[in-house]
């Protein structure tokens, strides 16, 4: 299946971004190379850009796509969060941008044996790097329930977090749980019918749930943010796009306690401790996709888009 990527609010990151000819920017989530692309002709002639996924396939793609740009792109395989190091190993100090468009691409969701989809049986897998770390079915055989139970509450959002996470561990005890559509019996067995919402299929959420602990997203998000702002130079920016609460939640909460500066109790008369602020926040609410994008790109619903400066 051919790796493809629409980018999420193209025309908002791009502006947020602010890419120029002498710049070195950024793209942590490769995915398709469509922000890539766009970041790498904003910044013609002479803009650099090092781009990281975890994906052989979407930095096998993207490197065939993104070809005619020569020395100008630089494609790595890691995870964002381990940019500063990889950055320093090629000699990169300083940035001038950074984008994060996280969540699971679609050509991910779309590639059966990928086992991120629940529509499709296959290998319970949902690793973003298949070539390291556990699978969904490792977490799902070998956690404890209690583990289980708060994961796909928490990263899911599943108000029958505690049902599902029995279920599944009554029936690892008689086989293991090794294919998508087994784990979508069990749920589909822990969630009562008159339970299921019209418009979401009841696996969803766990599903979800374990494609984000598979792959350590939030812990991911959270290094990688302080990564690419440490990296930025005066005046640098940075933009992330999220589709979680939990996502957006950190980056919110991030960008806010990096722009208050002074962290004092109140009631002290003076500022003792310091601290300036070291960016200043561009987005004073989330910036959401407009009908025409949901409309032609419907997984862009639950996009939300914020951007900082460095000071």
């Amino acid at each position: 299946m051919e790796f493809r990527h629409a980018p999420v609010m193209p025309v908002e990151a791009l502006r947020l971004l602010a890419p120029r000819s002498d710049g070195l920017y950024v793209d942590g989530t490769l995915g398709g190379g469509g922000h890539s692309r766009l970041i790498l002709e904003a910044s013609s002639p002479d803009g650099i850009l090092y781009a990281f996924d975890r994906d052989h396939s979407a930095l096998a793609a993207a490197g065939e796509r993104l070809a005619e740009f020569g020395r100008r792109f630089h494609p790595v395989h890691s995870n964002f969060a381990a940019m500063a190091e990889a950055l320093h190993d090629a000699g990169v100090t300083g940035i001038d941008g950074f984008l994060l468009d996280l969540g699971v691409s679609s050509h991910q969701l779309d590639t059966a044996e990928r086992g991120f989809s629940f529509q499709t049986d296959a290998p319970l897998d949902m690793r973003m790097d298949r070539g390291s770390g556990a699978t969904a079915a490792d977490l799902v055989n070998e956690l404890p329930e209690k583990e289980l139970t708060r994961i796909i509450r928490e990263y899911g959002d599943e108000r029958w977090a505690q049902r599902v996470a029995q279920f599944i561990v009554t029936a690892r005890n008689e086989a293991p749980i090794m294919t998508t559509l087994g784990l979508v019996d069990i749920i589909k067995g822990a969630i009562p019918r008159g339970a299921w919402e019209e418009r979401l299929h009841p696996a969803t959420r766990t599903f979800q749930a374990l494609r984000i602990a598979t792959n350590d997203e939030l812990g991911s998000l959270k290094q990688g943010l302080a990564a690419g702002i440490s990296l930025l130079k005066p005046g640098g920016r940075g933009v992330v796009i999220s589709f979680h609460s939990l996502e957006d939640r950190i980056v919110k909460h991030t960008f806010r306690g990096l722009a208050q500066g002074c962290i004092c109790p109140r009631e002290l008369p003076i500022c003792a401790c310091g601290q300036l602020p070291l960016v200043k926040v561009l987005t004073s609410r989330a910036l959401r996709p407009d009908e025409t994008e949901t409309a032609s790109n419907p997984r862009a619903r639950s996009a939300r888009l914020r951007a900082v400066e460095k000071r």
